[in-house]
């Protein structure tokens, strides 16, 4: 047992793939692109109950990735393509979320939230506020920077800001996590190395492990390394300083386009060196927090029986990282596998997660009010 000189995303896209409900991969659009309604018995007064809502990923192609998404999370996608991330929840502008099951099947996210706003996201705000994704790192990603929520609202066009965490699924050994600057290093230093193509004397960093969670706060300079399959949870957002590439050539035989000075304005120079949230996952049930922020909150339940999650009157992002559980309402007949993610909305009780037999669930949420544990409906 992850203006015009914003970067978005962090390397080439090569294209992009959505998965269909006839399983069915569509090179050069996104479905999820098209705007899309709810049917027209949805749009009666009287809306559907909410319930376990599963999502059809969005997979996205850029040079860094690899085929884990196809191997180890067992994905219906090309084995002879490489494909770099997963985003399994998302509301952020035309990359959208569509439902895939049961009577809200079809909608996007967004319209979810426009339709059932406090029943979908409890106290959590107006706008869905968190994305989920898997990345598969075959190449080190750029070392990189995001701005916090005051910076990113003075873009063009404007943003949130990102801050984020990385849970390693899977790490091959020497793979590495950078993760803060080395204690003292201030802007005059980092400009310096990063002029001499020297970034990586700055950064601090450590051996990637499995189980490992990594918090990111906004202004945190970070890079995923080379042979990573992370989760990441993040604040719904795209923005990203690029301010060393490794001395790489892009696509077109020419250096990437950085951004260093808009990078080095969103750093926090006080932060220093960051280290990774080690819990060993135990023989015995139980759930642990690994991340409390004002914009999430990130826990690891163990399941080695019948556990009950949700029903606080808060949304929950449940993802499995280990294992297979079935999940008691959803409008599917299939178990929840490795990589895959069902959003729990704030209206509906507690739903009972049986693992099969024992499985490792991360639970984001977002703090807010919690009310009185709804309980589980007896069968």
């Amino acid at each position: 047992m992850s203006p015009c000189s914003v970067l978005k995303p962090d390397l080439p896209r090569l294209g992009r793939l959505s998965y269909t409900t006839a399983n069915k991969i569509i090179k050069g659009g996104n479905p999820s692109m098209i705007p899309m309604s709810l049917p027209s018995s949805k749009k009666q007064q009287v809306m559907p109950d909410l319930y376990p809502l599963r999502f059809k990923p969005i997979y996205k192609q850029y040079v860094w990735g690899g085929w884990k998404l196809a191997t180890l999370l067992k994905r219906p996608i090309p084995h002879d393509e490489i494909f770099a991330e997963s985003w399994e929840l998302c509301d952020h502008g035309q990359d959208q979320s569509v439902v895939d099951g049961g009577p809200l099947s079809g909608a996007t996210l967004h319209e979810l939230v426009e339709k059932y706003g406090r029943r979908l996201l409890g106290n959590a705000g107006d706008r869905f506020p968190l994305l989920l994704k898997y990345l598969d790192a075959t190449q080190d990603l750029s070392v990189q920077v995001h701005p916090d929520d005051a910076m990113a609202a003075g873009l063009d066009p404007p943003d949130l800001g990102k801050t984020e965490a990385w849970y390693i699924v899977a790490a091959v050994p020497g793979s590495v996590i950078y993760a803060g600057l080395r204690q003292g290093v201030d802007r005059e230093t980092l400009a310096l190395a990063i002029k001499r193509g020297k970034c990586e004397e700055c950064l601090h960093y450590f051996e990637a492990r499995q189980g490992d969670c990594v918090f990111i706060p906004a202004g945190t300079v970070h890079a995923l390394g080379a042979g990573t399959l992370v989760a990441e949870i993040q604040q719904s957002s795209d923005t990203t300083f690029r301010l060393f590439d490794w001395n790489r050539l892009g696509t077109d035989g020419r250096p990437r386009e950085l951004h260093v000075e808009q990078g080095l304005d969103a750093i926090d120079f006080a932060r220093g060196p960051v280290s990774p949230i080690r819990h060993p996952v135990s023989c015995q049930d139980e759930s642990v927090g690994l991340v409390r922020s004002k914009q999430f909150s990130l826990e690891r339940h163990l399941l080695l029986g019948p556990k009950d999650l949700g029903g606080d009157g808060r949304f929950h992002i449940l993802t499995v990282v280990d294992g297979s559980v079935s999940i008691e309402g959803e409008h599917s007949d299939k178990n929840l596998n490795c990589g895959q993610t069902v959003l729990l909305p704030a209206e509906i009780a507690a739903v009972r997660c049986v693992p099969c037999p024992d499985a490792v669930v991360l639970d984001a949420f977002v703090e807010a009010e919690p009310q009185p544990r709804a309980a589980v409906p007896q069968m």
